[in-house]
């Protein structure tokens, strides 16, 4: 699967739980960590899990098993799937951090 198949089935599983504001940057020539980033929010606790666990079982369903940090606080969970690396906020929480100030080339995705 390309790096491209892997962005677009991250993207519909977080639309899939109806994660808002999903915006992806593509980071291929500024970042030796991954190639794309996105971010998303869920506006409960569980709704933020739940959008976690909808990209882990998708990753698993295509053979990669991702390594996730934050689920039980549930405030900002990483899903790093090697190529493509999910941050699941927390509506306050993306709104304090505000990741996207650092990316200049983001672009909402998912159905608004």
């Amino acid at each position: 699967m390309s790096t491209e198949e892997l962005l677009n089935k991250m993207i519909e599983a977080c639309d899939d739980k109806r994660a808002e504001d999903i915006m992806k940057f593509d980071v291929r020539e500024t970042s030796s960590v991954c190639d794309y980033y996105l971010i998303c929010h869920g506006t409960s606790d569980r709704q933020v899990q739940a959008i976690a666990d909808e990209v882990k079982e998708v990753a698993r369903d295509n053979d990669i098993e991702p390594l996730i940090e934050g689920y039980k606080d549930a405030k900002w969970i990483l899903c790093d799937l090697h190529s493509v690396v999910i941050h699941v906020f927390y509506k306050p929480e993306r709104e304090y951090y505000n990741l996207e100030r650092l990316f200049t080339n983001g672009e909402h995705v998912g159905v608004e």
